[in-house]
């Protein structure tokens, strides 16, 4: 086990349920989780994964060994989406019984609840941790919208600073751009909105000719912020600027995207997706196309896969040094996959 590992175990590794009753329920889980995985896997920083699954809660495990280490609980509906702040202490949760919560990292201990009047779709923190974006979901005649809260220590209110409205339909992902100035969102109606945090003023919006034609299932940013990924049901991957919204790069695959990431050591992403879930239960997995793929993310070649899954992927996420990643489906397993030195010697 890594010092990294070591070191995030000797902070958040005191259990928040008694060990002794759950270690027989992580065994279970590790052979095979019964639940579908449609959410999100979120690096915690330091070498572990957040992984989020369709039920109310989320757990914290072990990269390396998948072992879980203590569950948030509080949730009265799924999770669907969740960020750590970036010195681990923190973690922000969205969920569908309309609340954002606010957990203490180490203690699974829940800070603040920010309720709303749908459901929560989607969270992001600011860089510096101070604000959080939240997007919610159309519902019972409400619009869906973004919200920006502020995170303090101590919230006294959960009043948002900003509201963001204009988009048709749910918006599946909303995250801050370059130096906090702007919030980037894309959703169902298949259109990437860039809009200005102060004057809450839309500033750019994919143009039908460059954007995607179906909805926008993921949208993943660089370390840097300076350019994004996203991924849609049209069979595509896009890559943009992050300031000027240009398309800078197209990859073109054989399923629907619904997970994409990008690697932090090498120019690489992933891509993960499948057959329409409707549908798995009357094919044969191979015809499903249910494996990661590999592009390289300045030639825009295929460069390898990896399979496994039998059923979707959902959800996709590279370790901060670049040497593992780990992907969801709905199959009900998270799979963790440690790369060899094969991969790093690739040439296209």
């Amino acid at each position: 086990m890594s010092s990294q590992n070591l070191l995030l175990a000797s902070k958040v590794g005191r259990d928040w349920q008694n060990r002794d009753e759950i270690d027989e329920e992580i065994r279970d889980e590790m052979r095979g989780m019964t639940e579908e995985f449609e959410d999100e896997i979120r690096d915690c920083g330091r070498g572990s994964a957040l992984l989020l699954r369709q039920r109310p809660h989320s757990d914290v495990w072990f990269a390396d060994n998948g072992e879980r280490l203590g569950t948030y609980r509080g949730h009265n509906g799924a999770v669907w989406s969740s960020d750590i702040s970036r010195d681990s202490t923190r973690l922000i949760t969205g969920s569908a019984d309309q609340t954002a919560k606010l957990w203490d990292v180490q203690t699974g201990t829940q800070l603040y609840t920010f309720n709303f009047d749908s459901p929560a779709r989607s969270v992001d923190f600011a860089v510096g941790d101070k604000l959080a974006v939240i997007t919610t979901d159309p519902f019972m005649g409400l619009t869906p919208a973004i919200h920006i809260k502020r995170i303090a220590r101590d919230p006294e209110t959960g009043e948002s600073v900003v509201i963001l409205k204009g988009p048709q339909g749910r918006i599946n992902r909303a995250v801050w751009g370059p130096l906090n100035q702007t919030i980037i969102s894309a959703g169902e109606d298949a259109v990437i909105r860039i809009w200005d945090c102060e004057t809450e003023k839309l500033l750019k919006e994919s143009d039908k000719e460059d954007g995607h034609k179906k909805p926008i299932t993921s949208l993943s940013k660089s370390n840097d912020c300076s350019h994004f990924l996203t991924g849609s049901l049209d069979k595509s991957a896009k890559l943009w600027d992050a300031r000027t919204l240009t398309l800078i790069k197209t990859y073109v695959t054989e399923r629907p995207v619904n997970a994409v990431a990008m690697s932090p050591l090498l120019d690489h992403v992933v891509l993960g997706g499948g057959q329409d879930a409707s549908a798995v239960t009357t094919t044969d997995h191979r015809a499903g196309k249910f494996e990661a793929k590999f592009y390289n993310k300045i030639l825009q070649e295929e460069i390898g896969g990896v399979k496994g899954h039998f059923g979707p992927i959902n959800a996709l996420a590279f370790n901060p040094d670049g040497k593992s990643f780990s992907s969801g489906g709905e199959d009900g397993y998270v799979r963790l996959h440690h790369f060899d030195q094969d991969y790093f010697n690739i040439k296209v």
